[in-house]
């Protein structure tokens, strides 16, 4: 046979496989379109990239509110050929995540996490999976003393270990991040690893600059890059570098759980780790149960990101927010004064008698406004809501930025102004848009714990010192608090002087 008539067969084979493929292409185009025809409105897609310009967390607070002022309440971005809803102001995202709490139960696939965590990441699970570790965990952080006059004794008891560490600096400028953190993780560390470790110990510092790394690297570009590529997660370079944080994280944990397994007493459980040690041996015969040292690890790391560097952050952030502030931290040590007589620290009941300190503590997270998006949800089920359909295993995203600053539900929603939680009487007064846990089935479970420490490290903190920016800096209003948002709360520096309290 000649080489031009094989050559034109060649050419046909190929024509035919372009024809094909196209037709396979655009049968596949046609049914996403007519699955995804009545989704909330949005930017149009292009094909196969879907509008990568609207796609990520930072994209969100950029992009977000001229999306919203286009196409409303709800609108839709593409990630490649995948929808994801967004869910605007309080409304419609406490309709979504508190009248529809089921429905909006589900997360989105995460490879990254699903690939390390082999399906017990604890944030991203969902289904009964999901169900049980939440029950369980909830449980037995109660059952340790969380929300308890046993847990606010250990909090109390940290506060005067950082109050005495604050001292130190002897009012020069410092960072009180670091300080915070150590406050914050040894609670925690408490909590779930029944250890306290001294300020300065190598351990506490291993795990708090662990666990943020950890926190850093799930919101990083190339850990994003993975998740919408997990076919990358196969290249052993790449793959190394992106679960690099998670190992160590990983590895820090591990060696925890392999120290309680040899000292374990049943009958006497010391932390959360114990309490898993147990339910795992009470159901070790039960094939495909939920319950293994997998979960375990897996739920402590999600635990510790969640009850860490949040809390951290938002203790610091209230620092420096009051430091620009005077006449605010004024009012705050006038009422801690009136209420404790300045005998003794402020303790959890004394929150009634102190709502304008309450007050600030949740003017503070509004403002602050730390995770916007919060986790993706997905819909469990077809789903009609407000006019649009969403298919099962649509992505959603419940903008709670939005929420916090909803014109609808704030009197100065650009203004820091702690009384939007004092009522005509100057008492304290919960708002439902105060959504900085977000809501419904998947809010925080660490949320008890998280206001606690607020609460009482903040005010013991307040007793103590007066916080002031170091001289020469300028005053920030809430408008560059905000803008200037990862900078105050991981590099301020501060002042902190001792009062002179009478007795």
């Amino acid at each position: 046979m000649s080489v031009l008539p094989v050559m034109s067969l060649a050419a046909s084979f190929l024509s035919v496989l372009l024809f094909l493929l196209s037709l396979l292409f655009l049968l596949s185009f046609w049914r996403k379109q007519k699955k995804y025809q009545f989704l909330p409105p949005g930017p149009a897609p292009l094909p196969l990239l879907g509008t990568p310009k609207y796609v990520g967390d930072r994209a969100a607070c950029k992009h977000f509110p001229e999306l919203h002022k286009k196409y409303g309440p709800m609108f839709t971005i593409w990630k490649l050929t995948e929808p994801v809803v967004v869910l605007w102001g309080y409304e419609v995202v406490k309709d979504a995540l508190l009248n529809h709490g089921d429905k909006f139960s589900g997360r989105p696939s995460a490879p990254v996490i699903d690939r390390y965590s082999e399906g017990y990441s604890f944030p991203s699970i969902g289904g009964e999976r999901w169900r049980q570790l939440r029950r369980f965990t909830i449980a037995s952080l109660r059952n340790f003393g969380m929300g308890k006059k046993a847990m606010e004794k250990r909090v109390l008891e940290e506060s005067q270990s950082l109050i005495q560490a604050v001292s130190q600096t002897g009012g020069k400028p410092f960072n009180p991040i670091n300080l915070l953190g150590c406050a914050v993780g040894n609670i925690t560390s408490y909590a779930l690893l029944g250890e306290h470790f001294d300020y300065k110990d190598p351990k506490l510092l291993e795990l708090i600059i662990t666990t943020r790394k950890f926190i850093f690297n799930t919101h990083s570009p190339l850990h994003e890059l993975g998740n919408t590529f997990p076919i990358l997660l196969n290249m052993p370079i790449l793959k190394q570098k992106i679960f690099k944080e998670s190992s160590e994280l990983m590895t820090f944990v591990t060696s925890y759980i392999k120290q309680h397994k040899q000292t374990l007493n049943p009958a006497s459980p010391r932390d959360f780790i114990d309490y898993f040690l147990i339910k795992i041996k009470e159901e070790e015969h039960l094939s495909g149960g939920n319950f293994s040292e997998t979960s375990l690890l897996m739920t402590l790391i999600a635990l510790l990101a969640a009850g860490t560097e949040t809390t951290t952050s938002t203790l610091n952030f209230s620092l420096v927010v009051i430091s620009n502030y005077p006449d605010v931290q004024r009012k705050v040590q006038q009422e801690i004064d009136e209420v404790t007589e300045s005998l003794r620290p402020p303790g959890i009941m004394d929150r009634a008698q102190m709502p304008y300190t309450n007050a600030v503590v949740h003017e503070v997270q509004r403002v602050l406004d730390l995770a916007p998006t919060a986790h993706y949800h997905t819909v469990t089920e077809d789903t009609q809501f407000r006019g649009y359909t969403l298919p099962k295993g649509t992505t959603v995203i419940p903008f709670i930025s939005s929420v916090l600053s909803d014109p609808s539900q704030w009197e100065t929603p650009n203004d820091f102004n702690p009384g939007h939680f004092l009522d005509d009487k100057g008492q304290f007064r919960t708002r439902p848009a105060f959504m900085a846990f977000s809501a419904g089935k998947r809010i925080c479970a660490g949320e008890n714990l998280a206001r606690m420490e607020l609460f009482l490290l903040f005010s013991a903190l307040l007793q103590k010192f007066t916080f002031s920016q170091p001289p020469g800096t300028p005053r920030q209003d809430c408008r560059t608090l905000k803008q200037n948002k990862i900078k105050n709360l991981f590099f301020s520096q501060l002042c902190a002087t001792p009062r002179p309290l009478s007795p």
